[in-house]
């Protein structure tokens, strides 16, 4: 019996340490980076509804969020990988490379979707777990699955998955249906297509490879930069409204505008650059994703948190 238990013991030491190598790959698909500014967004939507969640179920319902974000992004990964294998920029990702295959990928991420929706169920109510739900299938399954390959929409269209996490992180709090998580959930939906349209203009011949119809590959750089200054243009005087209507206060409204006139600045000269030219697009992608936790953090700071 001890001869028959000791190379047990040696496989399922090897297989523990196996998957402790490629938990920072099980991390990846994740996409951490989107996935903080996704929670960060929700967190502010949990601390400016009226009522304040108990620390503690509060803290585990944005563990749950945070799951959640990742759960879709896990599930992004596993249906976008023949498309991430043909890009630069994702053929390090780790389906691509072989070090996580699609049905382990596919497993983890329905997994941890279930988990996080059960969670937040728990830990705050049911109206905030039918909306993480709704989030994560929307994007995996209109964002992913059917836009994505099929319009030069999909960013649009798409966009109002990764705005709802302030709509959840209010609902977790106890928030009924208000003003103020719909404004947040604007404000958002439209920043989301000029901040990726400003990626997608430097990554233009490697969505053609792969055969997605981003803006600049079906429309062209020009009406993609002139798309991109109409939506900061809209995008401005929306992010004034939490101060126009009372719930953000002078710290925010300063935020607001100088931010504002710096998306739009940054996109007019991205219009007047030459299409050879990649820094403009380049620092107008880098500065939305700080004005969107600027804007959030002030929105914080002015209710004193």
């Amino acid at each position: 019996m001890k001869t028959a238990a000791f190379p047990l013991s040696r496989l399922q030491l090897a297989s523990r340490s196996s998957l402790a190598a490629r938990l920072p790959d099980f991390i990846t698909l994740m996409k951490p980076r989107v996935m903080a500014l996704a929670v960060f967004t929700a967190l502010v939507g949990m601390m400016i509804a009226p009522v304040r969640p108990d620390p503690l179920l509060g803290f585990v319902a944005i563990l749950a969020i945070a799951a959640g974000g990742g759960a879709a992004g896990v599930l992004n990964m596993w249906y976008e990988a023949d498309i991430d294998a043909l890009m630069t920029r994702t053929a390090r990702r780790p389906i691509p490379r072989g070090a996580i295959s699609r049905p382990e990928a596919l497993a983890f991420g329905l997994i941890l979707a279930c988990c996080a929706i059960a969670i937040l169920a728990l830990a705050a109510n049911l109206k905030a777990a039918a909306l993480l739900a709704f989030a994560i299938l929307f994007y995996v399954v209109v964002y992913t699955i059917w836009l994505k390959r099929s319009t030069p929409q999909n960013i649009v269209i798409g966009g109002a998955a990764g705005a709802l996490p302030p709509v959840i992180g209010w609902a977790a709090a106890g928030g009924e249906i208000a003003l103020e998580p719909f404004v947040l959930f604007l404000i958002v939906f439209l920043w989301t297509p000029p901040h990726f349209w400003a990626l997608s203009l430097n990554r233009t011949d490697e969505y053609a490879r792969a055969g997605v119809p981003m803006l600049p590959v079906v429309a062209g750089r020009a009406k993609t930069k002139r798309q991109i200054l109409i939506y900061s243009i809209m995008l401005s005087p929306i992010s004034l409204l939490p101060w126009a209507l009372g719930f953000a206060g002078a710290i925010y409204g300063v935020t607001a505008a100088a931010g504002g006139t710096t998306f739009i600045a940054l996109a007019l000269r991205l219009i007047r650059s030459s299409d050879a030219g990649r820094r403009p697009a380049h620092h107008l992608f880098a500065f939305s994703i700080l004005y969107l936790f600027v804007l959030f953090a002030a929105l914080l700071a002015g209710k004193g948190v």
